[in-house]
């Protein structure tokens, strides 16, 4: 039987030959350190796990829960937009629950796009919002992100025509896999570009609190008019180290929410009641979260930095995110490189083309590994790069 054609036309999936490559080294004994996923490798904070297993207990929790979300879930995510970014959102009609924020952004663009309208996804960016909006029909063009630019796109390479035909822009900071950062005048700029030219924007803000050197990353809803405009995706996966428990959420333009709410009660029924109130739990709490992570964070950036600077590969380091982004040496491809690391140091890092085109010449390093396994990849790292 043929499957359709929507699923004929997404892309390969890059990354099947690596894991193949990665099983075959297994099999032959090598020791592999993958610095590849990022998948936080420390515990959720115990005072979130603890109101999880209260509220599993509670037997009003184990029934299909609201669609759009518990109401203290959603008035907990408008409290932390107004501690966090000062902007306030009503909890009736600006906010929707999310199985992680993923899920949230596939489903986007059904609110919105029709058969041929046109799509700018960041490139290199996070696959799902090129993969969501070819499944909604439309016409998916590359928002290059080039080191030139400080990794932020620029419009002005469209002409008029693409523009006109524009319905939505994915938006990404701090950014996957580049790590960059956006000023607010950035925001600003593509929010009067959305103005004039009538098309949504989807912020998604999942590494917002991920950040060093006391940078604290904008949302876009600081920038006046936005909410005309914008919907921004946050998830708790980075923040508190809950990537398994599949819970987020989007605030917004109260059409867009809404639209989003519609598509969502017809696919699927809600998160567990007992996984929101843990979240409930985790917004409140956030800071007392961070605090413990952070640091963290910022100990293991400093040594891979230093760890690529002295193996001949400087980079300035990022402000935010848990990734690092790092050009591959001169005679490289991004495949080439990682394959090399991967074959030679039994590392393992993702090479930048599987997040697009403009994605070539660089690799991304994760740190959600121990700082421990980190020194240890890039020793190896260091010693391939000195016997090349």
């Amino acid at each position: 039987m043929d499957v359709a054609q929507r699923i004929k036309n997404l892309p390969p999936y890059l990354f099947a030959e690596i894991e193949r490559k990665i099983e075959r080294a297994r099999e032959r004994g090598v020791e592999i350190l993958d610095l590849g996923i990022g998948d936080p490798d420390m515990p959720t904070p115990d005072f979130i796990v603890e109101r999880m297993c209260r509220e599993v207990k509670n037997a009003k929790n184990h029934q299909y829960p609201s669609y759009r979300g518990l109401q203290a879930f959603r008035q907990a995510a408008c409290e932390w937009y107004g501690r966090r970014f000062a902007v306030e959102f009503d909890p009736e009609t600006s906010v929707v629950s999310l199985i992680g924020s993923k899920e949230g952004i596939a489903h986007f663009p059904w609110c919105l796009v029709n058969p041929g309208d046109i799509v700018l996804a960041s490139d290199p960016g996070y696959p799902v919002y090129k993969v969501s909006s070819m499944l909604a029909g439309g016409t998916v063009l590359a928002l290059p992100l080039l080191r030139e630019n400080n990794f932020l796109p620029d419009f002005s390479i469209f002409p008029e025509s693409v523009l006109e035909r524009t319905k939505l822009v994915f938006l990404n900071y701090p950014n996957n896999p580049t790590s960059a950062v956006a000023p607010l005048k950035f925001f600003a700029s593509v929010v009067e570009l959305a103005r004039k030219y009538d098309f949504a924007i989807a912020h998604d803000l999942a590494y917002s609190e991920i950040s060093y050197d006391n940078y604290q990353a904008p949302s876009i809803f600081q920038v006046e008019g936005a909410k005309d405009r914008a919907v921004e995706f946050h998830s708790l996966s980075k923040t508190f180290n809950m990537t398994g428990w599949r819970v987020g959420f989007a605030v917004g333009n109260t059409g867009l929410i809404e639209a989003l709410g519609r598509v969502k009660t017809n696919i699927d029924s809600g998160i567990f009641n007992a996984v929101q109130w843990a979240a409930v739990e985790a917004l409140n709490r956030d800071r007392e979260a961070l605090e413990g992570i952070l640091p963290v964070y910022q100990r293991r950036r400093d040594l891979v930095v230093k760890a690529l600077h002295e193996a001949g590969l400087p980079l300035d380091p990022p402000m935010a995110s848990f990734y690092v982004w790092v050009p591959v040496p001169e005679g490289f491809d991004s495949m080439g490189f990682a394959e090399l690391l991967l074959e030679k140091a039994g590392v393992v890092l993702t090479p930048g083309i599987g997040f697009g085109k403009y994605g070539e010449g660089y690799v991304r390093i994760s740190l959600t590994s121990s700082e421990e396994i980190l020194e240890r990849a890039m020793e190896r790292v260091g010693e391939v790069l000195r016997g090349r």
